[in-house]
């Protein structure tokens, strides 16, 4: 009988060491899938990091000329407005002019180069995200909401809006109001 208690003790002992290390097992199966997931994870976020600063590195690139190229657009103006007001009568003033004309165009094709777009919008229905109603004016032969007139050009650098055309936009013509003596 001793024997007997002696054996189930036994059994029992190694029952218990066979749960706990069931137990020990279960609880490092966990453990190693928690630092899987969290390795996962701290790649995925590794990932993620480089992916912005790839993303932050090119949005620099790509616009590291905006504060320039905004500061040259008075320029650009200038000389449209220059060409605008001057007549080639006078044989001087038509030399001059032939001057600025090949400045403007040289100026030109230089933005253009730097991906500076010029936004001249006449006659194109009206945009809010691209241009900025200085007026509104009625006209029966122009669609409603389309651009009658620039104030001055908009400008868009590598797509992304560097200042808005100023227009004037059009409404469709007020109904005629009936007289004093239609209404008797």
């Amino acid at each position: 009988m001793a024997d007997e208690q002696l054996d189930e003790n036994t059994l029992n002992t190694e029952e218990a060491g066979a749960t706990s290390v069931d137990a020990r097992v279960q609880e490092l199966e966990e453990q190693l899938a928690a630092a899987k997931d969290q390795s996962l994870r701290t790649a995925a976020e590794l990932q993620n990091i480089r992916r912005r600063a790839e993303q932050d590195v090119e949005k620099a690139h790509k616009f590291a000329l905006e504060k320039f190229a905004g500061d040259l657009l008075p320029v650009i103006d200038s000389l449209e407005l220059a060409l605008t007001h001057s007549s080639a009568e006078d044989e001087h003033v038509k030399q001059i002019r032939e001057g600025v004309e090949l400045t403007l165009k040289m100026f030109q094709d230089t933005l253009k180069r730097y991906n500076l777009e010029a936004i001249d919008p006449h006659g194109q229905p009206f945009n809010a995200e691209h241009h900025q109603a200085m007026a509104m004016q009625e006209s029966a032969t122009v669609e409603p909401n389309s651009v009658l007139n620039v104030f001055q050009k908009g400008y868009l650098l590598n797509g992304r809006l560097l200042r808005p055309a100023m227009v004037v936009v059009s409404k469709a013509p007020a109904a005629p109001q009936p007289s004093i003596d239609e209404k008797a």
